[in-house]
């Protein structure tokens, strides 16, 4: 089933996420809904609470990206479902990267992240694994990540860039655009 995405403005996307217990009830339904609703919006990832559920649940699928690159791809795309995702470190060279969010759609901007991330993550069946990451595979987990952590791609923009967008920023959260795909609004009837 489709779900709406929860824009801009929605207190949920400002919350650091609760954990997933293992009998969290319907878990195999929500991540079977999230991937349905980010394939149906374009998306490569999508964290549990732009759908609304404040719990460390994400899907990426950073294999399309391999099919866009061709064969030149240099790492490697994935598809994996992430729960009770733990940052345990980040390193190398902060890059700059033009990203962009399905609750902030039609802004997009530069966002700075170091190359690689190490985390420890469980799985849909809550097998246990710790792993490193790198390159746009680890740009897409440190933006997922930051959902499960309340933070949105926006607040890590330049100030310039911040002030330039806040116009557009206040549109979505008012529910005063037309996306492209089903959103829920903060406080629009």
């Amino acid at each position: 089933m489709i779900l709406p995405i929860f824009a801009y403005g929605q207190p949920v996307l400002k919350k650091i996420a609760a954990p997933v217990e293992p009998g969290f009830s319907d878990l195999p339904a929500l991540i079977a809904d999230m991937w349905e609703t980010m394939y149906h919006a374009d998306g490569v990832g999508l964290a549990a609470p732009q759908v609304g559920h404040s719990i460390r649940l994400f899907v990426i699928d950073t294999l399309q990206l391999d099919k866009e690159d061709g064969d030149e791809a240099e790492e490697k795309g994935f598809k994996k479902v992430f729960i009770n995702a733990q940052k345990v470190e980040e390193a190398g060279d902060p890059w700059a990267y033009e990203e962009g969010c399905l609750s902030i759609p039609r802004i997009r901007g530069d966002v700075e992240r170091p190359e690689s991330i190490r985390l420890k993550y469980m799985d849909e069946n809550f097998n246990e694994y710790e792993e490193t990451f790198t390159g746009v595979n680890a740009r897409v987990i440190q933006h997922e990540y930051d959902h499960i952590e309340g933070v949105l791609f926006t607040e890590k923009l330049k100030p310039l860039k911040k002030r330039l967008i806040q116009r557009k920023l206040e549109d979505i959260r008012l529910g005063k655009i037309n996306p492209e795909y089903k959103m829920k609004f903060y406080n629009v009837r």
